[in-house]
């Protein structure tokens, strides 16, 4: 009886053990649970959205550039891109391994998305492929479990819908490179371009905008079911230019295949209306990436398509430079329109002969007559009374030489020289630089957009600066008006001269621009011719009477030139024209110079806020007298 007792006390104790030990446990899972469900329950529903809810970054669509009118010269369209997101996987390497089994990546591509994902937060996707096809989408989907990380978006890109005819002004974008990304991480987004050159470049803050998000539901494989929140990035501002496009594309087909460029420009307020360059590039192809087969082919043509010939190619200017050395003579009072000089054919200095570029001269010439026969005497003359420091200095004020106040990227300031700038270089100016410098030979390098704007300041007295943008978003930017522009503060008695002059170089029957004559005498132009030599020519070759710069090899030929206004009573619009290796300014610029002109008269794009219908192209006047080559 009491071993049945003491066995019954020990179970007692047992059980009593037991169940204060269950208890213990169960309270101890109550009130675990209670913090859980109850004290951190927030937080723990926060985790399980994170495992559930992928939130990503996503690139602003980058903001449109439009010409004058409203045509879209630069915009976006949609792209379909496989990012990876390296959080969401364990095995990078594998997992583009398996990718590239479907989808094929070269090692280079594969060891670039190696080296950004070890250098980037594992949160922010990486770009592994663009512009994939519905035949990619599908297989990456059908596979979507063996590639962990993997994710397939819609972006945009960049377009350029007038391709290769606006790209040295739009420019182009690209992907950011590291040294970008290190000074603004937000450039690692996928699909996020940068402006690299032209309009995109100087424009770029305004373009990109700001970068939006998206939130995403995904299964345990990281495999997106839905999309659950997206906030669209802010995008970023339109640009609107001063270009007309069509007037671009007509100035460009009418260079044809010269090596050549073309500036249009108002007059009145320094909008530049067309900048053709040729030849040119396809923009877009920056977009994805340039080949070396076809870089090696644009680095390697002598025509050199990469480079803005308006803004950053260098020509002595000729005799197109004249008006600057009349201009300075008449400033400084070395010269009157009225000083005439003999021209027999050649200018003497010492031991040195100057040429004229007809070789028996042209008898005596006043200023009116040195400019519409293009004398060379009569501006040696005038250049070595005036000075080399007088006329740098007018050039200047005329827009030559100097860097212009221009929304443009990789302008060159080209070369008006003075003394002073030949004393440092460690060499004595003498009078003979001066005297060639008359006929804009020598030192004197300038740029096609600085002769349109040396046109533009003639015609309308005041100092414009060409520019490119109208418009930020919806505001106007300044430097619309004619009153926005100071003077020149040059008397209005020699800016006259000069441009009865220039209107004789193309109207009277003795000017060198007869091919320059527009066909409705309700327009006149006033223009001047220019020839700029790129090698030397010796007085045994002159005097030989054999030389024929038609037969040297393209690359040694004359740069052919020529400015302009129109119309010559009430000035609108200012143009240049150089064609590299061209020959003769009258007998190759004039013409195209000519067909431009009117072009932009009978579209009239700087009084116009629609488009106009496009126009016939008349038939050229008759041709003057071949001859003439200055």
């Amino acid at each position: 009886m009491k071993r049945d007792t003491k066995r019954t006390s020990v179970f007692t104790r047992r059980a009593l053990l037991m169940m204060g030990g269950q208890a213990a446990i169960l309270g101890g899972l109550g009130v675990r649970l209670y913090q859980v469900q109850v004290q951190e329950g927030e937080r723990y529903a926060t985790l399980a959205d994170d495992n559930r809810i992928s939130a990503r970054m996503i690139a602003a669509p980058r903001g449109r550039i439009l010409d004058r009118h409203g045509t879209v010269i630069a915009g976006s369209r949609i792209n379909w891109r496989a990012l990876l997101v390296a959080e969401y996987t364990n095995n990078v390497p594998q997992t583009l391994e398996n990718f590239s089994r479907i989808v094929p990546l070269s090692e280079y591509e594969r060891a670039r998305i190696e080296r950004e994902t070890s250098r980037r937060r594992r949160y922010i996707p990486v770009m592994v492929r663009e512009f994939l096809s519905w035949e990619d989408m599908a297989r990456i989907g059908v596979h979507a479990p063996e590639l962990p990380g993997i994710v397939v978006d819609v972006g945009t890109t960049r377009i350029y819908p007038f391709g290769d005819r606006l790209s040295h002004i739009v420019g182009y974008v690209a992907p950011p490179n590291e040294a970008d990304v290190a000074e603004d991480p937000m450039l690692a987004l996928p699909g996020l371009r940068v402006g690299r050159a032209g309009m995109e470049r100087f424009h770029e803050p305004v373009l990109r905008g700001r970068a939006g998000s998206v939130q995403l539901e995904v299964n345990a494989l990281g495999r997106v079911i839905q999309e659950l929140d997206r906030r669209e990035g802010v995008q970023g501002e339109d640009i609107t230019l001063t270009i007309d496009a069509e007037l671009q594309q007509i100035a460009l087909k009418r260079l044809g295949d010269e090596s050549a460029s073309a500036v249009v420009m108002d007059c009145r307020n320094g909008e530049v209306l067309a900048m053709a360059t040729n030849p040119s590039f396809d923009p877009s192809v920056f977009n994805s990436g340039v080949s070396q087969t076809q870089w090696r082919e644009w680095t390697r043509d002598r025509r050199t398509p990469l480079i803005n010939k308006a803004t950053s190619g260098l020509y002595a200017p000729g005799s197109t430079f004249k008006m600057a050395v009349a201009l300075a003579a008449l400033e400084a009072k070395t010269a009157s329109p009225f000083d005439r000089v003999e021209c027999p054919g050649h200018y003497d200095l010492g031991d040195t002969r100057f040429h004229c570029w007809k070789k028996h001269g042209h008898g005596m010439v006043d200023l009116r007559g040195a400019l519409r026969m293009s004398c060379d005497v009569w501006f040696y003359e005038i250049a070595r009374r005036t000075g080399m420091d007088r006329i740098a200095a007018m050039s200047h004020r005329l827009g030559m030489g100097v860097l212009l106040d221009m929304d443009l990227p990789g302008q060159r300031a080209g070369m008006v020289p003075t003394r002073s700038w030949r004393t440092k270089q460690g060499r004595i100016w003498n009078i003979g630089d001066t005297i060639v410098s008359g006929i804009g030979q020598g030192y004197v390098q300038v740029t096609p957009l600085q002769l349109a704007t040396f046109a533009a300041r003639l015609a309308s007295g005041r100092a414009v600066q060409p520019h490119l943008t109208r418009k930020l978003g919806n505001a106007i930017q300044p430097g619309a008006r004619t009153e926005d522009w100071p003077s020149l503060g040059v008397a209005d008695r020699s800016l006259q001269a000069i441009r009865e002059a220039m209107w004789q170089v193309v109207n009277d029957p003795g000017g060198t621009a007869p091919l320059a004559r527009l066909p409705d005498r309700t327009w006149q132009m006033a223009g001047k011719t220019g020839s700029s030599q790129v090698r030397r020519v010796s007085r045994e070759m002159r005097e030989s009477g054999k030389f024929d710069s038609e037969k040297l090899p393209w690359e040694f030929r004359p740069h052919a030139l020529f400015v302009a206004y129109a119309p010559h009573d009430q000035p609108r619009y200012a143009l240049s024209v150089v064609v590299e290796h061209g020959n003769a300014g009258a007998a190759m610029a004039a013409p195209i110079a000519r067909d431009i002109m009117l072009a932009t008269l009978q579209r009239d794009p700087a009084n116009r806020t629609e488009p106009p219908a496009r126009v016939a192209q008349a038939d050229p006047p008759p041709t003057g007298p071949r001859d003439v080559i200055r």
